[in-house]
């Protein structure tokens, strides 16, 4: 009897996950040896993806390391040849020229709009032909934000809402708060894409409980995009608050003397002015040399009498403010029972005085030496009418008959004075 053996050949199962990863790491492979080759291949385009804002200029530019006297090409993203070499092909007046070498293609498109948006193709014709893509985005440029929800001025403590809108952005812009130079939170913001086109309408709001703090301050609601510039975009508006006046009573004269006037200004604060007072005496009424003018209380003679706790209340017709002021009558001002003043004010005088007299005596000194360098400098003289001999007479009778016996020529005498 003869048994024949059956050989079967057996293979080893694997798990289909370890298929999987086997399948992927030869892609991998394959596609990282592909792009070396591209990389080594000195004829292969390369290009770069651009980002640009509507209404911007765009550069386009493919280079390769050599050329085989090949020529480059560039096509737009509907496949259209804008320039084949130096020769334009497309008839758009915003397409231009940059730059034309062997191993450089450069095109600059203006004015650019969203439908520009996509990928653009370089070429050049070996064998086989050789391509690379560069993708233009587009971004659309955001609308100076627009305010709305407040219009009137508001009273303290209401709470407001503030919306801003802002349409034209891609990608959408960021809508931010401020409150003067403060940054201020507001509520996330509706975005909604535009139907017309490819950009977005960006909406958000600010709750906002005002105080009397918020009046005059301004609310800005500004954009916050890469196509724009910080701060370029940007809305404010100014809160009006209204609120019940601050009141304080302020004296306008100097320490309270018993029989001297005294003022008293009442000031309040508030939105808007006050347009009333009325001023009270706590406890009591207001003395009778007391004169009220509107926020003055003018007191003509003060007397310890009037002391006491004064209130005055300002209304600006959205509320009343009171204030208060403790008035503390001072005894009358007695120079005569202050001798530390008197002795102050004796020396003081001595001091003048002295000065004074010293002034005095040294402009005398001075007029009494320039007169005497005066006489001194201009002699006196005069004629002697005495006869010549005489001083040589014994008597008188003797003195007068020389005299008479005449001496014409009289000696000149002379004197001087000092």
């Amino acid at each position: 009897m003869k048994v024949s053996a059956r050989h079967t050949m057996l293979f080893p199962t694997f798990p289909v996950s370890f298929l999987w990863t086997l399948c992927s790491v030869n892609v991998f492979v394959l596609t990282a040896y592909s792009d070396l080759l591209l990389e080594d291949d000195p004829f292969q385009p390369v290009t770069s993806d651009e980002t640009v804002a509507v209404g911007g200029t765009v550069t386009l530019t493919c280079q390769v390391a050599e050329n085989d006297n090949s020529s480059l090409q560039w096509s737009n993203t509907a496949q259209q040849t804008l320039y084949f070499g130096e020769k334009r092909a497309l008839r758009d007046n915003r397409i231009q020229l940059h730059r034309s070498t062997p191993t450089e293609l450069s095109i600059t498109i203006s004015d650019v709009q969203l439908s520009d948006e996509g990928e653009y193709t370089c070429s050049i014709f070996t064998m086989p032909v050789r391509t690379a893509r560069a993708t233009v985005t587009v971004m659309g440029v955001p609308g100076k934000p627009q305010l709305s929800g407040y219009e009137e001025p508001v009273l303290e403590g209401e709470r407001i809402t503030l919306t801003c809108t802002s349409s034209g952005s891609k990608p959408p812009a960021k809508l931010r708060w401020y409150r003067g130079h403060e940054e201020i939170q507001g509520q996330p913001q509706d975005v909604a894409p535009d139907p017309d086109d490819r950009t977005f309408r960006v909406r958000s709001e600010l709750h906002l409980t005002v105080t009397r703090a918020d009046n005059e301050a301004p609310i800005a609601c500004t954009v916050d995009h890469p196509a724009l510039a910080e701060g370029d975009k940007r809305t404010e508006r100014q809160l009006i608050v209204q609120y019940s006046p601050d009141v304080n009573i302020r004296p306008v004269s100097d320490l309270p003397r018993e029989g001297e006037k005294f003022l008293l200004q009442c000031v309040g604060i508030g939105n808007p002015e006050p347009t009333s007072y009325e001023w009270k005496k706590k406890d009591g009424e207001l003395p009778l040399l007391a004169k009220v003018d509107g926020s003055f209380l003018r007191f003509e003679l003060l007397n310890k009498s009037d002391n006491g706790m004064y209130l005055c209340q300002a209304d600006n017709g959205i509320g009343q403010g009171q204030g208060e002021y403790v008035l503390l009558v001072q005894d009358a001002a007695d120079s005569s029972a202050d001798p530390t003043a008197m002795s102050a004010s004796s020396g003081v005088d001595h001091a003048v005085i002295g000065g004074v007299v010293a002034v005095i005596f040294f402009i005398l000194l001075c007029l009494l030496i320039v007169l005497g360098r005066y006489l001194i400098r201009h002699k006196g003289t005069y004629l002697t009418h005495e006869a010549k001999g005489s001083d040589e007479a014994h008597d008188a009778d003797t003195a007068i008959i020389n005299a008479e016996g005449g001496h014409s020529s009289a000696e000149e005498r002379k004197e001087y004075f000092i």
